[in-house]
Formats: structure tokens, sequence, C-alpha cells
């Protein structure tokens, strides 16, 4: 009987996570129609390319020696398979295929790599990009991931987890990492030509697809359900399955607060209702609550997420200031939120400590902001970052992928 109900929960168990890493990696569509909204049309087909060659080189390098150097006590997934009887999930009897937990957190890495792609749109070499990505996905995130999720010790001097450090679902590891490389990569590349004008101050560059951009919203927001219940690890048991039902609730309700408190503001500081800030309001909710949505009640989810909506929509307007130029405010929705999302999980998760969340958050930012900029300085220096001015007003669409995302408008 007890061999029964094991296997019945292994099944159940591993069937749900493959399902919720199936979620999250429709994330990718997410990214990719939100990014193809918010840059110019001219430049639509490169940033589609981008990511998808992303996903499939996150994957592959995942698989060769990322997951090994994140989880070295499993194995290299490449070489000798993902195999077993299971491993344990969040509680017996809830366990998982271990080739499936490979699969979940395949799929966070892709999504790291995802913020990068839009931050340095319109201005930057597709091998370049990719050739960051490379090392991104094989190296930089699967070390944070280890000292992180994977427990290890950073550089034999302190373990964060017994410094208080906690992180649900990867506010800090998966958001704030993938933001950090990032501006490591937008401050050595500049911003895009016309963006600021000649004393300084930033002008809009609308995007050439709304809709798209919307579209991309949805999907992300759908996404994330398998990204932050995906983290629970398990749902056999009457405990997980509530515990899922509460981080799925949780999860909506801090999207829903971000994009009504962002849409709010920006009617208060613009006069108008900001489709673009109420777009990335959503997502900074989704954001801010990834750290810790399991604990909350969903008024202080809400809140959380109304947090974010607010944050996000300062943050866009102060780098614009600083002449950040990030074009589909990546930087601002995973990095600054996600800051805020490790800080908030204190307020509801007695076994975090303040403390323990920034020494967590500094250590993620310094590692990947360092190796990222050291990795894009040396990829500047052999091939260069940026395309050619001619090539930048043309759009990198013709130069980098030889067609154009709209021929019949151009032609």
């Amino acid at each position: 009987m007890e061999n029964t109900i094991f296997e019945h929960g292994y099944a159940i168990d591993t069937f749900y996570f493959l399902v919720c890493g199936a979620l999250v990696m429709w994330m990718a569509a997410g990214f990719a129609m939100l990014e193809a909204g918010l840059v110019r049309s001219k430049n639509t087909t490169e940033i589609l390319t981008k990511n998808v060659a992303l996903y499939a080189i996150s994957c592959t390098m995942f698989m060769l020696c990322g997951y090994s150097i994140m989880y070295p006590d499993l194995g290299n997934a490449f070489l000798s398979g993902i195999t077993g009887d299971g491993v344990a999930g969040a509680e017996e009897p809830a366990t998982y295929a271990p080739s499936a937990d490979f699969f979940f957190q395949v799929v966070f890495v892709a999504t790291a790599m995802s913020i990068v792609s839009g931050a340095v749109a319109e201005r930057m070499k597709l091998w370049a990009f990719l050739a960051f990505a490379l090392v991104m996905t094989s190296v930089i995130y699967p070390m944070e991931g280890h000292w992180t999720w994977g427990g290890g010790s950073v550089f034999g001097l302190y373990t964060l987890g017994d410094l208080g450090w906690s992180d649900f679902a990867g506010s800090g590891i998966v958001h704030m990492a993938g933001a950090a490389a990032a501006l490591s990569g937008v401050l050595l590349l500049g911003a895009r030509t016309g963006k600021y004008t000649a004393d300084g101050k930033p002008k809009a560059i609308p995007g050439a697809n709304l809709p798209l951009a919307t579209l991309g919203t949805f999907i992300l927001w759908m996404g994330w359900f398998g990204f932050n219940g995906g983290s629970v690890l398990a749902t056999s048991s009457v405990e997980n399955a509530n515990a899922v039902a509460v981080v799925f609730m949780n999860t909506n309700a801090a999207a829903a607060g971000g994009l009504i408190a962002a849409l709010l503001l920006a009617r208060a500081l613009f006069g108008k209702a900001d489709l673009t800030m109420a777009l990335n309001g959503a997502l900074a909710g989704l954001v801010a609550i990834t750290a810790e949505p399991s604990t909350p009640t969903p008024a202080l989810a809400t809140l959380f997420g109304a947090a974010g909506g607010v944050l996000v929509v300062f943050s866009i307007i102060t780098l614009d200031k600083l002449k950040i130029d990030d074009p589909v405010g990546a930087i601002s929705v995973h990095g600054v939120v996600g800051l805020l999302g490790l800080l908030l999980v204190p307020l509801t998760n007695d076994a975090s400590s303040f403390s323990g969340q920034l020494i967590g958050a500094a250590t993620i930012f310094i590692w990947v902001f360092v190796t990222s900029g050291i990795t894009w300085y040396v990829l500047k220096l052999i091939i260069g970052l940026r395309v050619s001015p001619e090539e930048e007003f043309e759009g990198v669409d013709m130069s980098e992928c030889g067609l154009e995302a709209y021929p019949e408008f151009t032609n």
C-alpha cells in the first residue's frame, strides 16, 4: 500500500513539475512578443532571433556544464543523463523524476538570459549577444545558482542559507541576476543614437507594436504561475496542494496590484494612461512577489505588487535621466524590483532576515555584474559589441538577419 501511494505521488509530482516547466518555457514566447512590441519595426526580426536562439543556447549549455556546476552532487546531465529512482521533493512522499528537475531548472536559466535581450536591443551585434549567452548560461548563472538554490558556500567564505537568505522562486537568483548582466552590457554599449537630446534630455522612442507587447505581458503573466507555482516542488499531498493554490492566488494578486498602481501613478505624473508603464507594472508586481509568494495574505500580495508597480515607474524615469538606455525597462522591472522582492521576504517569512537578504542580493549582483562586465569587455575587444551607426540607422534586421519582419510596409 505504501509503495502504491509513493508511486502515485511520484507520478503526480513529476507531471506537475513538467507542466510547470512547460509554462515557464512559454515565458520565452512572452519575452519575445513583449520585446518585439517595444522595439522599432526595423529591429523586430533581430530581437526575435535573439530570443529563440538564446533559449536553445541556454538549454544546451546548462545541460553541457551548467547543471553540474549548480548541483555538483547530481552529476553531469549531458554525459550521464539525470536518472535514478527519484529525489525527495518538498516532503515525503512528494517525489519527482530527476530529469523533471533538470527541465524545470533549465527554463529558469533561459528566463534569466531573456531579461538581457531587451535591455541591449536595437544596437548590439547579434553574435556578440549570443556569445555572451554561452558564458552566462554555462558559468555565470550556474555559479550563483550553486550558492543559493544549490546550497554551496560562496568561495568557501560563507553559506547564504546560514545567514537567513530566502528566495522562493528567484526574484534575486533569476530576475536580479539577469538585470545585473543587462546593466553591465548597457553601460559598455551606450545609449541608442537619438535617445538623448544635445542637452542630455531623454526622448521617447515608441515601440512598433503595442498589441504584441500586451500579448507578451499576458503570456508572461500566465507563465509565471508555473514559475512560482512549480517552485513549491510538489502537489501530491493536501498540504502541498494548498500551498500551490496560495502561490497561484498571490502571484495573480501581485500582478494585478502592480498594474493598477503603475497605471494610476502614470496618470498622476503624465496626465495619461501609459500602456507601457501599466504593462511593466504588472511584470514588476510579478517580480516583487516571486521571492516569497507562499506566506503573504492576498491583501499583502496585492500591496507588495503595488509597491513594485510604483517603484518600476520611478526607476524607469530615473534610469532615463541617468542616460542608462533600456528600451523595454528590463533593468527596472527585474533588477530594481527584484531587490525589492528580496527585501519584502522577512515581512512574512520568519525564517529569513533582512541582513541575510541584503548579503544574498549583494553576492548575486556583484558576481553577475563583474563577471558579465568582464565578458562583455572581452567580446568588445574581440568582435565588438555595437553595430555601425549606418546599420543602427537602417535597423539591425537587414544587417544582422538579412530580412525584415514587415516587408510589405517598406517595399
